[in-house]
């Protein structure tokens, strides 16, 4: 018995230990934005400020107008984690129940799309962008985002919807449920983890993506976040008080968001393991 619970709080420890290493990062980040310019430059590495001050967040939400970069990456993340999962469980779907015979070398056949690199369909793709007239739109990005998102999110809600026991569709169907209503009311409750999961890595890729906005978004009131941080970074000088303010409007909503449907996550993964 002492054993085991000797066992279990060294167990504890570790953990603690851990998480205390992938903690500390975003601690640094928070302290750092509410120091003040001389305090970063004098005491770097100092933990706790000398004077705490909210300039950098002043300079970072009113001069600099972050929470309108902040509010295009939420809009442009938000219109394609809709279309992506809409578009996808239908997709997924389809394949399972219609043509389950060429569904694995389909969905193969789609997460292939992610042996190329980003950089390597930049170009067609601004090319394509320029021709639609779709440079510095939200709709541009949004369908370039749909490139790799999508077919993540059917190869994912493959794995799901092929957990669904056909005999519950077929007990529906036998009390007069169409089709659509069977994948709307039986088969997509069934598998809302996983479809929650994949929601949130989509959002998560999508709102964190940079080169197709960098590329595709050249004014600065339409710029997603992750342009606007990097356009932070100056030629000589780095404001690291308004970058480390930045980076915690950024960083902290997403890591509190994320920890809020943790085990939203955790049973889609774990169904969506069980093929």
């Amino acid at each position: 018995m002492r054993t085991r619970r000797r066992s279990q709080l060294l167990l504890h420890v570790f953990l603690l230990a851990v998480a205390a290493v992938f903690v500390f990062p975003l601690l640094w980040i928070t302290v750092t934005s509410f120091k003040t310019g001389p305090d970063l430059s004098s005491n770097p590495l100092s933990v706790l400020p000398q004077e705490f001050t909210l300039a950098n967040y002043e300079k970072v939400l009113g001069e600099l107008g972050f929470l309108t970069n902040l509010r295009n990456s939420l809009l442009i993340s938000l219109a394609a984690t809709a279309i992506t999962i809409v578009a996808g469980t239908l997709a997924a779907y389809g394949i399972v129940r219609f043509f389950p015979r060429v569904g694995k070398r389909l969905t193969r056949l789609l997460i292939a799309t992610y042996m190329f690199p980003p950089i390597l369909l930049a170009v067609p793709y601004a090319a394509i962008m320029v021709a639609l007239g779709l440079i510095n739109t939200y709709v541009g990005l949004v369908l370039a985002y749909l490139s790799f998102s999508l077919p993540y999110a059917i190869w994912m809600l493959v794995g799901f919807y092929q957990t669904v026991p056909l005999e519950i569709e077929e007990g529906a169907a036998v009390d007069g449920a169409g089709r659509f209503r069977v994948f709307l009311q039986i088969s997509t409750p069934i598998v809302l983890p996983g479809i929650v999961a994949t929601a949130v890595y989509t959002f998560i890729n999508t709102f964190n993506e940079f080169l197709y906005a960098l590329l595709f978004i050249n004014e600065s009131e339409k710029m997603p976040v992750a342009v606007a941080l990097y356009s932070l970074t100056g030629s000589e000088v780095l404001d690291w008080g308004a970058m480390m303010a930045a980076s915690v409007v950024v960083v902290v909503p997403s890591v509190l968001f994320f920890m809020s449907i943790q085990k939203y996550i955790a049973g889609g993964l774990a169904e969506g393991s069980v093929k």
